[in-house]
């Protein structure tokens, strides 16, 4: 109904943007403040702001705004590639807490002169890349694809290019690849959950189900709070008719569920 793909609706759940109560075999129930919060995110993707981009944008808006303050209260607008918020004192963007300048060209008395390129331009930052791939993901998903690897050489340590590249690869059907960069990743990021929990999510579409559910307690061992990690585990083995084990991680799904309810 609200055009939100199912991997952004319970991304913003986990980020605690929305926090939905469970009906009848745990349906979502969301309240109509959670669902103006749903309408701002797909006002955001309509925008060709990159999934990924608004989540990571939403996620660190809440967990900085004082828990008083509510997120319906404030103007979330994207300006070109950026997730932009405004409030009584002004605006900034929401990822970075830049603030933003309202500039207004008029064309009283005057020209418009267009200063020089410089001769040398200095090569992109590590972060310039990665934000030209967020860019581009929607539009050219091959230039996305060429920016985030030329991200990763750039510097190797940086997550964020590894996470969107190998969504990228696996929403494809390239998820061997995706395989293969996620263990790069473990090798190079390390201590990240999200790593390898994606690389866990990978390894299950490879019907590879044990590495998966080790690539799940390894993401949890750096996170014990990581919900969806719980609930994927938890789904795993089951599956694998590990029903105890399933029993365990559900409950410690349900649990965090509710700490995060309101």
């Amino acid at each position: 109904m609200l055009g939100l793909s199912r991997r952004t609706v319970t991304g913003l759940i986990a980020a605690g943007f929305v926090a939905p109560l469970r009906g009848p075999r745990s349906a979502y129930r969301f309240s109509f403040q959670d669902l103006m919060l749903l309408r701002t995110a797909f006002a955001l993707q309509q925008a060709s702001i990159p999934p990924r981009k608004i989540l990571r944008s939403l996620a660190k808006l809440k967990a900085e705004l004082p828990q008083d303050l509510p997120l319906t209260g404030l103007r979330i607008t994207a300006i070109g590639a950026d997730v932009a918020v405004r409030d009584r004192s002004g605006r900034w963007q929401a990822d970075t807490g830049q603030w933003l300048m309202d500039f207004e060209v008029s064309t009283a008395d005057g020209s418009v002169s267009i200063l020089p390129v410089a001769a040398t331009a200095s090569a992109p930052t590590a972060v310039e890349l990665f934000r030209n791939g967020e860019a581009l993901e929607k539009t050219d998903p091959l230039a996305a694809e060429a920016a985030y690897r030329q991200a990763i050489t750039s510097d190797p340590g940086r997550p964020g290019p590894y996470l969107n590249l190998g969504a990228m690869l696996c929403e494809a059907g390239r998820c061997d690849e995706a395989v293969e960069l996620y263990e790069r990743a473990v090798s190079t990021v390390g201590a990240e959950p999200l790593i390898h929990f994606n690389h866990a999510i990978a390894l299950e579409d490879q019907q590879r189900p044990d590495r998966a559910a080790a690539a799940y307690r390894r993401a949890l061992e750096l996170d014990g709070q990581f919900a969806d990690a719980h609930y994927n585990l938890g789904m795993l083995l089951e599956r694998q008719g590990d029903g105890q084990g399933a029993l365990r991680h559900f409950n410690a799904y349900r649990r965090l569920q509710r700490a995060q309810t309101p």
